[in-house]
């Protein structure tokens, strides 16, 4: 019998102190504001941080970047037709946007542009691995914190929680079906993939799971589960 942490088996987002009731709404909680801010201003820091390790970028860059090979589009252009073709496939997964869905493009686009030139960067290959290792970590939990303050997930996020919704899997198990499917299509078309790619396609899934289950346990007497 193989034994497996529990937050790999964590199938939905838990409800907890700072979750807002509807995730489309116009006048969320101070609470479910702040937390989503914080949330992604975290998952845009641990995105800079897998950039600034040099040993390779997320899934979605990879494809956008087959893309880009395919077609001559730039890599704008492309990561922006994406995201609306995401979007597209929330309609039959019956995903709800929100504030946080606008909010997600443009806070974790500011901390990219804001904090890349800052980030420290090594030759040395064992720090880079452990940056791009923090980076994964960090853009879990903050993921994990946004996520639960239920104001609209992004494109990707939205994805992952309508297949979710949809096969009645494991988050973590979804993300990184989703995240390796994505870097499949992205090498296929020519994309560049990393290490650093790799590790992020296996290990955003569990780690955004591993933050839902921590903050769930911190939280437990407030928490309660989406239905």
């Amino acid at each position: 019998m193989i034994l497996m942490p529990r937050f790999l088996s964590v199938k939905e987002v838990p409800v907890l102190s700072w979750s807002s009731p509807n995730a489309f709404t116009l006048t969320p909680s101070f609470a479910s504001i702040f937390f989503l801010v914080v949330g992604l201003t975290l998952f845009g820091l641990g995105e800079a941080l897998l950039i600034a390790s040099g040993v390779g970028v997320s899934p979605w860059t990879v494809f956008a970047q087959g893309i880009t090979h395919v077609t001559g589009w730039s890599i704008g252009l492309a990561t922006f037709v994406t995201s609306l073709f995401v979007l597209l496939c929330w309609i039959p997964l019956r995903q709800t946007p929100g504030i946080g869905t606008v909010l997600n493009v443009i806070i974790i686009a500011l901390v990219l542009d804001f904090l890349l030139p800052y980030l420290p960067t090594f030759d040395n290959l064992v720090l880079q691995i452990g940056v791009a290792i923090i980076g994964v970590l960090v853009t879990g939990f903050g993921g994990g914190l946004y996520l639960i303050a239920n104001l609209g997930p992004g494109p990707r996020d939205g994805l992952m929680t309508g297949l979710q919704s949809m096969t009645s899997l494991p988050i973590a198990w979804v993300r990184s079906g989703l995240e390796l499917t994505v870097v499949a299509f992205g090498w296929t078309l020519g994309g560049s993939v990393g290490f650093g790619t790799a590790l992020f396609a296996l290990g955003i899934g569990p780690s955004v799971a591993a933050s839902m289950y921590g903050l769930k346990i911190a939280f437990r007497e407030n928490s309660k589960v989406l239905n």
